[in-house]
């Protein structure tokens, strides 16, 4: 039956081809980032700012200049080029060549140099983990084994990417460490230093929001939208929350909304559904949660 109907099935996937403006089969000239590459560019850059952590870089008389250097150099060359055909695949039909080559060259000169200070920031990222997790036997064991302090690494290589408008790329970057994690931190958020996501896994941070200093937020806590039925039509709109220095949010709590602030210094409890701001230092928990547990004989209940 198969074989008897293989042109058939053949002849209708080709129509589709055509018919959809998504399929590249049909176009002269693939221009699309390829995944794969972004990926190894974000290990070698994982390499640099922690070396000996996931390669097998050995020091040498020279110290670390020339595996920094090295390493450097060929991430350049592979970045430009994804860089530039992410810019061919949105802008090719409006712009030359040469002038997307020209801005790929910038926006790869522009990230260098903002490493150093991505490291630093990533290392105050560590320490929050550490001084934030009383489980944590060293930073070490941070950099080496945390998902969410991966999902924060990935987070702010994307977010320079998000900034700098390349199209794609961040949502390559993004989509790679939440389906290694469960994390997924659109690369648009503004996020502060000494940021830590304990027991990470099912956190969700859209692209409008903001987050402070000093922030501490655990398992399946989102920072979402009230709703997104107008769609495309909310493009650049504020629809997260902002979150103040010094907050915490317990797990599985929902903060949503462009105008909900959560004042500085507060601590919103687990399963806590908010859609308005909070003032500063409040203490947001949830009233009347009746908890029964059945035992054999006898019913014990107890209110949180």
């Amino acid at each position: 039956m198969f074989n008897r109907r293989l042109d058939e099935i053949v002849a209708e996937i080709e129509k589709n081809y055509y018919e959809a403006e998504e399929i590249f089969f049909t176009k002269s000239e693939w221009h699309f980032p390829n995944r794969h590459n972004i990926i190894l560019i974000l290990k070698d850059i994982r390499r640099i700012m922690f070396p000996r952590y996931f390669g097998d870089e050995v020091p040498c008389e020279s110290g670390p200049k020339y595996f920094i250097g090295e390493t450097l150099t060929r991430v350049e060359a592979s970045l430009h080029q994804e860089i530039r055909e992410a810019l061919l695949f949105k802008y090719g039909d409006t712009k030359t060549i040469e002038e997307l080559d020209r801005r790929a060259s910038q926006a790869c000169s522009d990230f260098f140099f903002s490493l150093p200070k991505l490291h630093r920031t990533l290392l105050k990222d560590v320490q929050a983990a550490y001084d934030g997790d009383p489980a944590a036997q060293s930073k070490e064991e941070v950099i080496f084994s945390y998902p969410g302090f991966f999902a924060i690494f990935v987070y702010r290589i994307a977010h320079e990417f998000y900034l700098a408008d390349i199209p794609i790329i961040p949502r390559i970057m993004s989509e790679y460490a939440h389906s290694g994690t469960g994390v997924d931190i659109n690369a648009g958020a503004t996020i502060g230093e000494y940021f830590f996501i304990d027991h990470a896994t099912g956190v969700v941070i859209g692209e409008t929001t903001i987050i402070g200093d000093h922030v501490k937020i655990y398992q399946g806590v989102t920072l979402g939208a009230l709703s997104l039925r107008a769609g495309q039509k909310l493009k650049g709109v504020k629809r997260h929350p902002t979150i103040e220095d010094n907050v915490t949010i317990y797990s599985n709590a929902s903060v949503l909304g462009g105008e909900t602030v959560i004042g500085e210094g507060s601590v919103i409890a687990g399963n806590a559904f908010i859609t308005e701001s909070v003032p500063a230092n409040s203490r947001v928990t949830l009233k009347n949660q009746e908890i029964v547990v059945r035992k054999p004989g006898h019913i014990v209940k107890s209110e949180q």
